[in-house]
This record gives structure tokens, C-alpha cells and sequence, in this order.
């Protein structure tokens, strides 16, 4: 992404959720900006944190259809709930415990979403090209997420 890309990206998102309140909405919006808008995705969306079952839920998303349930700790998407740290896979195929869900993803990248110290879930990206996300797409990114979550309704 460029410079000029990133910074349109969280502007956009900014714009989009002004005044937007409603948690799915928001992030079937998000999702729908992420896969438009950055290069080489095949899946862009969400997984939300169920504190009552301990398990990510399947949330918003645009691409193939996903996997509904993942266990905290189980892949890349419960690595980075567990851990609450950004998860870069340039080859998921390395990655121990890799939920296959997509057959023709090859990199990922995980942010987990987390307000007023509520986990609320997981950020997810696929591509089919290996090493795709890079140290710059993992800070815009991370950007994006923080400036989601700036305007999600959660209370603790």
C-alpha cells in the first residue's frame, strides 16, 4: 500500500462509521472496504469473541465461505485472541495448527479487537499469495482496527 493508500483507507473507514453505532453493520462495512480497497485479498472480515462458549464466531466477511467456529488458541485467528498480538503468516502452510478453511489461501495476517479491555475478536486476512502482507501492512492495518474499534459500541 502506499502512503497516500493508507491514509485514505482510515480516513475512509473513519467517514464510513460516523455516527454508525451498530456493531454489525459496522464491520460488514469494513470488511466490505478492506476487500475493495486492499490489493490481493481473498478473504476480509471479521470473527467475533462468545466469552460464554470461550470460541470465535464467524462474523462479517467478504469471500468464500469460512469456518464458523474456532477455539481460542486453535490457528492463526485464536493465536491472536489468546495472545493479543498481531499475527504476520507469510506461509500458513508453516504455521502449527493452520484452520484450513480456504484451500487457496496462502498468507494471512490476525489483528485482535479489543476496547476497554473487552475482547471483542479478530481482524482476519487471507491472500493466495505467499509472503503478502509485509511490516507496513501489519502497522496500517493495525491502524484500520484501532480506528474500527474507536467506533464500536462495547462496554465492559
Amino acid at each position: 500500500m502506499s502512503e497516500t493508500t493508507k491514509s485514505l483507507l482510515n480516513q475512509q473507514l473513519d467517514a464510513l462509521l460516523t455516527d454508525e453505532h451498530d456493531l454489525i453493520a459496522n464491520l460488514a462495512n469494513a470488511s466490505a472496504l478492506l476487500k475493495q480497497t486492499v490489493s490481493d485479498l481473498n478473504w476480509a472480515g471479521f470473527y467475533l469473541y462468545h466469552p460464554a462458549d470461550d470460541e470465535l464466531i464467524l462474523g462479517p466477511f467478504q469471500g468464500n465461505v469460512a469456518c464458523v467456529h474456532i477455539k481460542p488458541g486453535r490457528g492463526v485467528c485464536g493465536t491472536a485472541l489468546t495472545t493479543q498480538q498481531v499475527q504476520v503468516v507469510p506461509n500458513v502452510h508453516e504455521f502449527a495448527d493452520h484452520i484450513a478453511c480456504d484451500s487457496a489461501s496462502n498468507a494471512e495476517l490476525v489483528i485482535p479487537l479489543t476496547k476497554n479491555s473487552v475482547k471483542i475478536g479478530v481482524m482476519d486476512l487471507d491472500s493466495p499469495t505467499l509472503n503478502r502482507f509485509s511490516d507496513e501492512d501489519a502497522a496500517e492495518l493495525t491502524a484500520f482496527a484501532q480506528v474500527l474499534v474507536s467506533h464500536l459500541d462495547i462496554t465492559a
